[in-house]
């Protein structure tokens, strides 16, 4: 359960770097979600770089997400919901909304 005392987070935050495949999969993944995402670019923000280098031993490993002050290395746009319906529940969206479908025609589902 989220601290009430804990100041509301107002978005996510996803710390990247420009050519990472683990960040362009996430990106595609919280897209669909509609969550509010704020991407920080390591390699044009040094404090971010370090930030990142403080959560992961040294190592400038993304994609790293935070969120209400905890972080994860290399999530799953659904482990990043979870998190956020755990510790923000306000940045999640309506229980019963769908996520956003494919604009791609091969890949939208059709029911047999």
């Amino acid at each position: 359960m989220s601290d009430p005392k804990a100041p509301k987070t107002e978005a996510v935050r996803v710390y990247w770097r420009p050519g990472c495949p683990y960040c362009a999969m996430l990106r595609h993944g919280l897209k669909r979600t509609g969550l509010p995402v704020e991407w920080h670019d390591i390699w044009e923000d040094g404090r971010a770089a370090a930030y990142v280098r403080s959560l992961n031993g040294g190592n400038e490993t993304v994609p790293t997400v935070e969120v209400a002050g905890r972080a994860l290395t290399n999530p799953s746009a659904r482990e990043v919901l979870a998190m956020v319906r755990a510790h923000a529940p306000h940045l999640a969206p309506a229980a019963g909304a769908a996520p956003r479908r494919a604009w791609l025609p091969w890949r939208r589902r059709t029911a047999p």
